[in-house]
């Protein structure tokens, strides 16, 4: 016979056993939601003098509506303003700075057949500007596209000395000396990618926005030397700017027909103009930023 003492234990062991088979059973673990995928956003910010300054609008506009590129690119006025905002400065920061700039801050004139204005000027504000630092020390990539004048390629700059690779974007042939960098002379970046689409998308953008300011002059208005040029670049470079801007997920176009290449004095008309033409595109860049993010997703 089994003493009470033996079965005391046993009963006990079988009682919890049947308690927890009780027991309203724990749901599983929910796992942690996965994070919303987001594209990388490109701003690639095209050539145009001193039309340029309506990229400064542009990006005020994409900040206050929480579209901060993960990568910019730019062509001559577009690696200046590019540069800049690379560096860290936001959009108000860029306009006081432009408010500020002088005319005589970023030409220094020179006596050659291969033009008339150094570049060294340009190259010491923009490094100014960016606290000395290079392009591989900047806040956000940036790339600088300049074109290799004996081979007539694209070149992107993306390290190195920041003001020098903004100075070999912007040497407009026959008004700014060429660069020299290494043993090779480096040009504007206009005649061969006028708005550096396809630079943004090498470095890894995968929703780009781009910011033609190519615009020609009305038919019968007064235009410079400066203007003459660069509208006659534009034309010569149609092809090349149709090719990079169907690379752009959406393309923004400041009404800067009035505005002079070398026109300075019209800076607030252009960052104006910037802006009204960015808060048209808005709509337009959300729903096709959704629908790049819900791509990417699946």
């Amino acid at each position: 016979m089994i003493s009470n003492t033996v079965l005391r234990p046993w009963l006990a062991l079988g009682f919890a056993a049947l308690l927890a088979a009780c027991s309203t059973p724990k749901p599983p673990e929910t796992p942690p939601a996965a994070p919303p995928v987001k594209a990388k956003i490109g701003l690639a910010l095209g050539g145009g003098a001193a039309k340029g300054f309506a990229h400064i609008g542009v990006i005020k506009v994409l900040e206050a509506a929480g579209l901060k590129p993960d990568i910019v690119t730019g062509t001559s006025a577009g690696s200046v303003v590019g540069s800049l905002y690379a560096s860290g400065l936001n959009g108000m920061q860029l306009q006081q700075r432009a408010i500020a700039l002088d005319q005589a801050d970023l030409t220094d004139w020179t006596l050659s057949s291969k033009g008339v204005i150094k570049g060294e000027k340009l190259q010491n504000w923009i490094n100014a500007q960016v606290g000395n630092r290079p392009l591989e020390k900047l806040a956000l990539p940036f790339g600088a596209v300049s074109t290799e004048l004996d081979s007539g390629r694209k070149v992107v700059f993306r390290q190195g000395n920041t003001g020098q690779a903004v100075r070999a974007s912007a040497s407009i042939p026959n008004v700014f000396l060429p660069v020299q960098i290494g043993r090779k002379r480096y040009v504007d970046g206009g005649l061969v990618s006028p708005v550096p689409v396809s630079a943004a998308r090498e470095m890894g953008a995968q929703f780009i926005i781009a910011v033609d300011i190519t615009a020609r002059p009305k038919p019968g208005q007064a235009v410079g030397f400066l203007s003459m040029l660069d509208q006659s670049l534009n034309i010569m470079n149609g092809p090349a700017l149709a090719q990079e801007l169907k690379q752009a997920d959406v393309v923004i176009r400041p009404d800067v027909l009035n505005i002079g290449s070398a026109d300075f004095d019209a800076r607030n008309q252009a960052i104006l103009e910037g802006e009204k033409a960015a808060q048209r595109a808005l709509p337009q860049i959300r729903a096709l930023l959704q629908q790049k993010n819900l791509e990417l997703a699946k």
